[in-house]
């Protein structure tokens, strides 16, 4: 395996499927304090666009999904069940939204476990990926193999978006 190298703004301008699908082996990298930790990702999800019954962009841009708007490379984070920190990547370009949730990595699987581990929150909404030294991604490299399913969570959108297969799991 190479040196890892962080995550270019280039690589984040994927759309949200593609990048979901990229995003796959890449390590999640969390600096607190004097601690890095660093897990591979293991599971994502591709959310795409204001047609995309499952986006939270879905009925059009608010002050909550307003960053899912910017260029790729930007954490968009919301509260769910008013439990639960998620964390998103911001995919694609300026004012189309799209975003990957990060739903797993090694060890943790679940995005609010992972988050609750890496000590991702609300803080940490609009975090630039490519600037920031609290929270970045990783390339060293490593293609693993996924598979992909239907998405989960996601009662309220439509049958077509429901059963679209934009969920990506290392296997």
């Amino acid at each position: 395996m190479k040196t890892p190298r962080k995550l270019s703004a280039k690589d984040y301008r994927k759309d949200a499927v593609t990048l979901a699908q990229y995003l796959t082996g890449k390590i999640l990298c969390r600096k607190t304090g004097k601690k890095t930790l660093k897990l591979r990702i293991t599971e994502t999800e591709a959310y795409f666009g204001e047609d995309d019954t499952a986006c939270h962009a879905h009925k059009g841009k608010t002050e909550r999904t307003a960053v899912m708007y910017e260029d790729g490379g930007h954490t968009y984070i919301y509260l769910c069940y008013g439990v639960h920190w998620l964390l998103n990547v911001v995919s694609g370009k300026k004012d189309f939204p799209e975003a990957v949730l990060i739903r797993g990595v090694e060890g943790f699987n679940g995005p609010g476990k992972l988050t609750r581990e890496l000590h991702i929150d609300k803080s940490l909404n609009k975090e630039n990926l490519v600037e920031s030294e609290r929270l970045w991604i990783e390339d060293d490299g490593k293609r693993p193999s996924f598979t992909a399913a239907r998405r989960i969570g996601i009662d309220y959108a439509s049958e077509k978006d429901k059963n679209r297969l934009w969920r990506f799991i290392v296997s």
